[in-house]
């Protein structure tokens, strides 16, 4: 297996590959002329949503500044809305429904690294997150990876996501867990 499918896979890799290192650049300068856009350039937008992200550029709307490592791992459904200053660290399959937002400063990991030291100088590996439908997720909340929030659900401002939120709640705090059901 190539770097690259170990990674997408969720196995251990080396993120100094040569084609993981080339594709992180391309993602780099589609990101520098995202942030960089002229306000209201809403042409310039949507064409490099369309090339960054993996599908959902058509229908997505954000605030930039926004960073992602790859771009192409993101998967997004219709009128997802990103906030300013969101970061989604896309190694593995990073999946977001229909009519999500994302409010500003929220990181979505689905990067992580080897506990042992030594593995972690040369290795790292990801766990695919997946955000259903409807879902708001608050200001500066971390979602870690492998988690998968459910259907309708709301994630509390400043919380830190480290394990699956079931469908329809409202969910808050560090470490997140369930507040109370939606009606």
């Amino acid at each position: 297996m190539s770097e690259k499918q170990k990674m997408l896979a969720g196995q251990p890799y080396d993120p100094a590959d040569s084609e993981l290192t080339a594709d992180r650049l391309h993602a780099r300068k589609l990101l520098h002329v995202l942030n960089n856009a002229e306000p209201g350039d809403a042409d310039s937008l949507r064409n490099v949503c369309r090339e960054l992200f993996g599908s959902g550029g058509d229908t997505v709307w954000l605030e930039p500044p926004f960073r992602c490592d790859y771009g192409t791992n993101i998967y997004l459904g219709e009128k997802v809305y990103f906030n300013f200053d969101c970061v989604i660290l896309d190694v593995c399959e990073v999946r977001i429904g229909n009519n999500v937002f994302i409010a500003p400063g929220v990181h979505i990991y689905a990067a992580t690294h080897p506990l042992d030291a030594e593995l972690r100088r040369t290795q790292e590996f990801g766990k695919p997150v997946t955000i259903g439908n409807d879902v708001w997720i608050g200001g500066r909340a971390i979602i870690c990876p492998g988690v998968t929030i459910g259907d309708r659900s709301v994630i509390g401002a400043g919380s830190v996501v480290s394990k699956d939120v079931p469908a329809g709640v409202v969910a808050a705090g560090n470490p997140c867990r369930v507040i109370r059901e939606l009606e």
